[in-house]
């Protein structure tokens, strides 16, 4: 999360500096983390045990 806060915080002097593409790539990225770091932690471990009721995932019941 403070990577995210730096980077928006980050993109108007670096919009100022660099051009604003640079500026508003920083806020694609910043805007780009969250999600794939929930995507990430959401995930079913296969060698967990207790996430073998998962509903959804490799660990799910077929």
């Amino acid at each position: 999360m403070a990577a995210c806060l730096l980077l928006f915080a980050l993109s108007a002097p670096v919009g100022m500096l660099l051009g604003a593409g640079w500026g508003l790539a920083m806020c694609v990225a910043a805007t780009a983390i969250p999600p794939v770091a929930v995507v990430i932690a959401n995930t079913a471990d296969p060698r967990d045990p207790k996430d073998h009721d998962a509903r959804y995932g490799p660990n799910a019941p077929r």
